[in-house]
């Protein structure tokens, strides 16, 4: 699937230090992908971001769009709200 960044999710990127070859690893192959609604799924993995703690990204796609757009991105160390356990 091809992606396309919003101007949003760049500038969340930029202001969260959030490295775009991250979100890439996330895009081409996601540890989880969850539905959010009709248009938005997210796609998220465990991260190390250097410091030896892992942290949840999360990456909101609209997969309505021709290519599917990366609506935001962000981080987060509350992986167990987030994540689901099969």
């Amino acid at each position: 699937m091809n992606f396309k960044f919003s101007n949003h999710a760049l500038e969340e990127m930029e202001k969260r230090k959030v490295p775009i070859s991250f979100v890439e690893a996330v895009l081409e192959n996601p540890q989880q992908t969850l539905q959010q609604d009709e248009e938005i799924t997210i796609y998220q993995s465990q991260i190390d971001f250097g410091t030896g703690k892992l942290y949840l990204l999360r990456v909101f796609i609209n997969i309505t769009s021709d290519p599917a757009i990366v609506v935001t991105v962000y981080r987060t160390s509350q992986i167990k709200k987030h994540w689901r356990n099969p």
